[in-house]
Parts: structure tokens; C-alpha cells; sequence
């Protein structure tokens, strides 16, 4: 099976743009941040919250990290100027990180400042754990110098349980997810009940603490879980938020909104849409087999 998987992935690589865009279009809001603007819209009058992400990361030289934070920085005059309910979520390797701290800190500081100004939020994604003690360190550094910034703990990993109480202890905002990286057992669990439990001890740490939590699954144990809790601690509805990937279980998102819980909606643009769309249809094997098909009808 996990052979038939990988030749199948395989085959997606060489999927002309025109087939894979028909079902990217569910997970990507569209190339150009106009495109980004009227998704978010719509899922604002339909009363979720968003933040918006440029596909992209681990630039490769100064000046993309440069034009790469001026862009996001006019992603945050255009959430001001279209008066959105948005926020944006920035991975610290699109910002250089790997390239040197220095740089990537001078523009963090330059787009927290800039969401300072206009009312607005910040959020550092975690990425692989080669990156997590420098991010972790960015937003202590970004949150001693202006409070609109938050961090991301992922659940697999077997050090989030001391990050989350260090971070219950600084009263920061935290984004708990999963986790989506590849690495060695030595450092993260791999059991699917493990991954859920430590979910939930991550949330009742930081929400016990008083923390802000934007707790972002699709996993339906995690959410009732993770609402049980709410109501034991007595945590109030403005104090945490569902999170959910645009495309991704729209009717559970529908449903968790309906019931009066705040949602946002991650909706990730850019140029850079064809990567980040590969790894979605991997963790969906339906999608990949409706993808395969669309490349062998006649005509296409």
C-alpha cells in the first residue's frame, strides 16, 4: 500500500499546472493576494475569523527574505484597508532564518511593528525541529518588544509539554497543532492516541494558565476533547479559537461555527502554491486518486 502511495505522489509531480490548479483551488485561496482578499472576505460574512500565509519558506538569499517581508507587510495595510478580520501567519525561515538570526529578527521586528500600528497580529509558525529553540527565541524576543505576537507548539513533539509551560508561565498566545514534519522517533511521538493525548495535556496546560489557545485540528476526539476541557475549566469563548485549513473538513468547520465557537481559517496564497498543495494531496489519498484520474481522461 505505502508503495502504491509513493509511485502515486510520484506521478503528481509531473502534473500539468492546469489539472493540479482544478483541485488546488479547494486549499490555496489563489495566487495573488487580490485572490487571497475575497476568500477571506466571504469566510468573514460567513462569521470565521482567517489569517492569511504566502507560501513560501526557506528563502535562499537576503533579498527574497526582504521582498518576501514586504509583502506581508502590504498584506497588513490591505487586512486594514478592506477592514478584514485577519491576521497573518509567517514561518521564520521565510524570513531568513536560515540565512542568520540578525536578518530575520530585523524583519519580524519591522512586521510586528507594522501590525502594531494598524491593530494587528502576528503569528510565528513552528516549522521542523531544527527551527524550534530559534523560533522559540524570535518570539521571546519579538514579545518583550510589543505584544502582538504569538508562537506554535506542535503536539508530537516530546519537548512541547516543558515549551508549554515555560510559555503558560509568560502568558503567551499559542497555536497548539499536531505537527506535519518528518522526524526521528527520538524526539516525537509517532502513535496516533499518543499525538491526541499530548494535544489535550498541551491545552490544559495553557489554558489553565489563562493563556490565549487557537487549537487547530480536523481530528473530531482532539475537538470534543479539547471542549470538554473548556467547559470544566470554565475557560470563556474569548479566550481560545478553533483553528482549520481552508479546504479542509469544510462541514466540521460549519458545524463547530455554528454551535457559537470562534473558527479561523488558515488560507495560505502565492506563487508558490504547487508545494504546498503536493503535501495536502499526500495526506489525502481520495483527492490524489481524483487528481490521477483528471490526468488519464481523454482530453485533458
Amino acid at each position: 500500500m505505502h508503495l502504491v502511495k509513493g509511485a502515486m505522489v510520484g506521478i503528481l509531480h509531473v502534473v500539468p499546472t492546469g489539472i493540479l490548479w482544478r483541485f488546488a483551488r479547494r486549499y490555496v485561496a489563489g495566487a495573488s493576494l487580490d485572490e487571497a482578499v475575497r476568500v477571506v472576505r466571504d469566510l468573514n460574512g460567513q462569521g470565521f475569523l482567517a489569517t492569511l500565509d504566502i507560501l513560501g519558506e526557506h528563502v535562499s538569499t537576503e533579498a527574497e527574505a526582504r521582498a518576501d517581508g514586504a509583502a506581508y507587510a502590504e498584506v497588513l495595510r490591505t487586512i486594514r484597508r478592506q477592514n478584514l478580520t485577519c491576521n497573518i501567519s509567517v514561518k521564520p525561515t521565510h524570513m531568513g532564518l536560515k540565512l542568520g538570526r540578525d536578518l530575520c529578527l530585523e524583519l519580524f521586528r519591522r512586521l510586528t511593528a507594522e501590525a502594531q500600528r494598524l491593530g494587528n497580529f502576528v503569528r510565528l509558525d513552528m516549522e521542523d525541529s531544527n527551527c524550534t529553540d530559534a523560533t522559540l527565541d524570535l518570539y521571546r524576543t519579538l514579545r518583550r518588544e510589543m505584544p502582538g505576537v504569538g508562537v506554535v507548539l506542535q503536539a508530537y513533539l516530546r519537548r512541547s509539554q516543558k515549551d508549554a509551560k515555560r510559555l503558560a508561565e509568560e502568558g503567551a498566545n499559542v497555536r497548539v497543532c499536531k505537527g506535519i514534519y518528518r522526524e526521528p522517533a527520538a524526539i516525537a511521538f509517532r502513535g496516533r492516541e499518543e499525538i491526541r493525548k499530548e494535544f489535550i495535556t498541551l491545552l490544559e496546560i495553557l489554558m489553565g494558565a489563562g493563556c490565549y489557545v487557537g487549537i487547530a485540528t480536523h481530528d473530531d476526539w482532539v475537538i470534543e476533547k479539547a471542549r470538554g476541557l473548556v467547559a470544566r475549566l470554565g475557560i470563556p469563548r474569548d479566550r481560545y479559537e478553533f483553528q482549520m485549513l481552508l479546504g479542509v473538513r469544510p462541514q466540521l468547520r460549519d458545524r463547530i461555527r455554528g454551535e457559537g465557537e470562534r473558527l479561523r481559517v488558515y488560507v495560505p496564497f502565492g506563487e508558490k502554491w504547487r508545494a504546498y498543495c503536493l503535501r495536502r494531496f499526500r495526506e489525502n489519498p481520495q483527492i490524489l486518486r481524483h487528481v490521477l484520474r483528471a490526468l488519464l481522461r481523454p482530453g485533458s
